[in-house]
């Protein structure tokens, strides 16, 4: 269950003044990030997306197992953008830096650092399980022409089933996060998995990412080279609970 409404709008808040603090301020070196202009102000949306429910489901589904990708292998970096102003909506939409997966998911991704260090990079995580809350913002502050690159909450996004992530590759032995042919969550044609410009040494690592994910069951997004769903996302029920809470929704 969602804590109350006054305490995530606090919660938020505060995210975003530590995000903007001189102690937390992105270095020069830092990616760049894509911004769009929101439909609404995000503090306008924020509100009426936290008191909103889900859409009802039907069916049977597994027991949700989301385990903290931290837990399970500590060389998976974490880069939460939604916990920062560095987003495409340049407000904090997390209150913490946290990402999730359900265990089964979890554990192949795992395994796709492992194979990954074999060609001298590691994971850099953007974002994992997002509570349907966020999904429903996303969608409200998005322009309706760019609506493909973000999920219906009327039908729930794999995030919110915690069976998808959002990723990129570092390199092993400067720390940095390579060079793609996009910018994350940058909504063009660049972002296409398919996208045939850019540099040669971008799109091969863009195909590196991909096929170590398709061999352990995740399959890319046709519009984002950096969001994968893994195969049992029907599996599981659209989530609601915010990352504080994951612990005890079990």
């Amino acid at each position: 269950m969602l804590r109350p409404i006054s305490t995530m709008l606090i919660a938020l808040a505060l995210a975003a003044c530590q995000s903007a603090s001189p102690q937390h301020t992105a270095a020069p070196q830092a990616p760049a990030f894509f911004h769009i202009d929101p439909v609404r102000p995000v503090a306008e949306l924020l509100p009426s997306a936290l008191a909103a429910t889900p859409p009802a489901e039907s069916g049977e589904f597994r027991k949700t197992d989301l385990v903290e990708l931290a837990t399970l292998d500590p060389s998976i970096k974490l880069d939460i953008r939604y916990a920062t102003t560095r987003n495409f909506l340049g407000t904090p939409l997390y209150s913490q830096p946290r990402a999730f997966l359900q265990r089964p998911a979890a554990e192949a991704l795992v395994r796709v650092s492992a194979a990954v260090k074999r060609e001298g990079y590691g994971l850099l995580v953007h974002d994992a399980y997002r509570p349907w809350y966020v999904t429903k913002l996303f969608w409200d502050a998005t322009p309706p022409d760019k609506h493909r690159f973000v999920a219906d909450p009327a039908t729930g996004s794999r995030h919110n089933r915690g069976c998808a992530v959002d990723l990129t590759l570092y390199d092993l032995k400067t720390g940095n996060a390579v060079e793609m042919p996009s910018l994350y969550d940058e909504m063009s044609e660049r972002a296409y998995p398919t996208y045939a410009g850019g540099s040669d040494a971008d799109r091969a690592r863009r195909d590196l990412l991909r096929r170590y994910m398709e061999a352990e069951s995740f399959a890319v997004y046709e519009y984002e080279w950096w969001h994968f769903d893994y195969r049992d996302w029907k599996s599981y029920a659209i989530g609601n609970v915010r990352f504080e809470d994951v612990a005890t929704a079990h």
